[in-house]
């Protein structure tokens, strides 16, 4: 199914039916991936621009919102289903309609606040920036937990209120039970476990080392070919965002560590082809290129092919232009 490339290792996934036709590249040889680059979550998404519930629930077929995190987040990201959403939720006449409707709608309202607050430090953000992002993210724990009711042992209503409780403050107990809620309908779970490496940094109450060891226990756990290898890479970016120094993850110790974790996770012939795998490889390409690795990345890299993920390289100050001056590198 899929075919060596690229040297040593190194795969990329076969052409499936549902892969749209990249774009025209730039002259970098770049290119913005829309919609995972699946014609199945494109019709998803331009349903939702519509604000077509009957679309959207129509292009839902494919997937379980309950579990497939990545469709979701391309959800919650279409500008302007806040407004249409909360009819949709009163609207429609049966419980996996509205539970939808509901998961849609918080995953949305919690995307909408952190617009309103911006990725700014604390001290920067207005009251006004303030009260608008807690309103929106009442409104998402409200459709949240009414989600969670309606699909028990669904993972991502979960998943999206360890982020709200994040960003409400609403301190360890709560998000801690939320945690354990979460991993018992998936101990396994890459963006709950990603959700929590973030709770877990010093800016939001954390100490320094603690996601660190967080990810190196969840790692140990995971199969061959899990995606859950991710969360090493993941970790060590934050590492890089609360050093002072940039050079920080420059040793041969966190090379060899992200190099062992790409193998076991990302590169390995095992690993699962779902849609959003495009996520994995970014966060892989970010961290190798910040530690300055010149092997394993340059694997990464020629995988992903140029396709640019809005949403990946966040940390950095132009996330796209750190992405193609990294794949003109490899």
């Amino acid at each position: 199914m899929f075919g060596k490339l690229f040297g040593r290792g190194a795969e990329r996934p076969a052409a499936h039916p549902y892969a749209l036709p990249a774009p025209a590249r730039r002259r970098n040889g770049t290119y913005t991936l829309r919609a995972l680059g699946d014609t199945r979550v494109l019709a998803l998404v331009e349903a939702a621009e519509a604000g077509d519930w009957a679309a959207v629930r129509a292009a839902l077929a494919p997937f379980d919102l309950g579990r497939h995190h990545h469709v979701l987040d391309q959800l919650a990201r279409v500008d302007g289903v806040e407004k249409w959403i909360p009819r949709a939720v009163e609207e429609d006449g049966d419980d996996e309609g509205r539970a939808a409707a509901l998961l849609i709608s918080g995953a949305r309202h919690i995307v909408w606040g952190w617009e309103a607050r911006t990725a700014d430090r604390a001290v920067n953000v207005s009251q006004e920036q303030w009260r608008v992002f807690h309103e929106r993210l009442r409104i998402a724990e409200e459709h949240l937990l009414r989600a969670a009711e309606l699909r028990p042992a669904a993972v991502t209503p979960w998943e999206q209120l360890l982020i709200s409780g994040r960003g409400m403050s609403l301190g360890p107990v709560v998000n801690e039970t939320r945690l354990r809620a979460a991993l018992r309908r998936d101990p396994l779970s890459p963006a709950v476990h990603r959700a929590w490496l973030s709770q877990l940094q010093p800016r939001w109450g954390g100490k320094p080392g603690e996601a660190l060891d967080f990810a190196r226990e969840a790692f140990g756990r995971a199969p061959r070919g899990h995606g859950l290898g991710c969360l090493i890479a993941a970790a060590h970016i934050e590492e890089w965002v609360e050093a002072e120094s940039g050079e920080v993850l420059q040793t041969p110790k966190t090379q060899a560590e992200l190099r062992a974790a790409a193998d076991h996770s990302i590169l390995h012939p095992d690993y699962g082809w779902a849609p959003g795998w495009q996520y994995d490889f970014h966060t892989f390409a970010m961290a190798l290129t910040l530690a300055d690795e010149r092997h394993t990345v340059r694997r990464v890299l020629h995988t992903l092919d140029g396709a640019f993920v809005p949403g990946t390289w966040i940390h950095s100050a132009d996330p796209e232009k750190s992405f193609a001056r990294a794949h003109r590198r490899a």
